[in-house]
């Protein structure tokens, strides 16, 4: 009979195609992982994986093979689900993805209220662009993910929290710093320097000033909104970074001065983004009130 183990290997398998590493990721030694294999392709009377020396790849019935497979992991983990969900909030563990303009912002400011409230949460924390994230919801590997939108997340449900709004960051003394508000017009005649493509991030500061993708950059990139902020510090242009990083980022530079973009608003809303048949929304919930609480008492 074909077993819950067989099928979160050959997942592993899928997720890595390697044998060896997908051992390591199951815990199990690779000669277990392969024995395992071929007894569910013996059973299943069909290839999964073809594999050599140098590679794995999925075969095309494989992969029809694996979509069911994964649809019933992910049943069998929602069992489980329905017992926790009887359970206190946050009393067993939750997996949270978060994207890089969000996660070095957010979390030190809802740690602490969390170990206040829940003493006995445990939270993994994965930290990917957008897009690996919807992926990782939908697939199960993460419990849920907090992202800014929007971001094309069909299939998933969105639990907006909270709303911002973004702020022009250049050095004191350059047009436009004494002021309270800078509008995407003024903008054009300021050097900007945006992340990589990529951040979803730049993709909200192009929408919220109209901005076309070539007019940013203009051969500058980074991959973290600190990075941009040093260049700022540097010399090498202007930046918009989002309300939340606001503190972290500038409060220690008084050579900075931030703007806020008199576009129409909010430039980005942030949610949760669960699966429609998750059942531990109790945990999602929880946590939600704790990031509510800890924007507002900062805001």
């Amino acid at each position: 009979m074909i077993s819950l183990k067989q099928l979160t290997y050959a997942l592993a398998v899928e997720k890595t195609l390697h044998f060896k590493k997908a051992a390591e990721l199951s815990n199990i030694s690779q000669s277990a992982l392969s024995t395992a294999l071929h007894e569910l392709e013996k059973q299943l009377g069909l290839q999964i994986f073809e594999r050599d020396n140098k590679k794995v790849l999925v075969t095309p019935i494989g992969r029809q093979v694996l979509e069911k497979a994964r649809d019933i992991v992910l049943q069998v983990e929602d069992l489980q689900h329905l017992a926790d969900a009887r359970r206190a909030p946050l009393s067993y563990p939750l997996t949270v993805g978060l994207i890089p303009t969000i996660c070095p912002y957010l979390l030190p400011r809802i740690l602490p209220l969390l170990n206040e409230r829940y003493p006995q949460a445990q939270l993994n924390i994965v930290e990917e662009q957008s897009h690996l994230l919807v992926d990782m919801v939908r697939r199960g590997e993460i419990d849920t993910a907090i992202l800014a939108l929007p971001f094309p997340c069909e299939g998933l449900l969105s639990l907006e929290f909270w709303q911002e709004d973004f702020y022009w960051v250049a050095l004191k003394g350059e047009k436009y710093t004494t002021r309270k508000e800078i509008t995407s017009n003024e903008l054009s005649h300021c050097h900007l320097m945006l992340l990589k493509e990529g951040h979803c991030l730049k993709d909200h500061i192009l929408e919220a000033c109209n901005l076309p993708a070539q007019d940013a950059n203009q051969g500058f990139g980074a991959t973290s909104l600190n990075t941009l902020i040093q260049m700022v510090l540097g010399n090498l242009g202007t930046t918009l970074i989002p309300e939340m990083a606001m503190d972290p980022l500038i409060s220690q530079y008084p050579s900075l001065a931030a703007v806020h973009l008199n576009e129409p608003g909010p430039h980005r809303r942030i949610a949760f983004l669960v699966r429609p048949n998750y059942s531990c929304t109790s945990s999602v919930e929880a946590l939600m009130e704790i990031c509510k609480g800890a924007l507002t008492r900062r805001n």
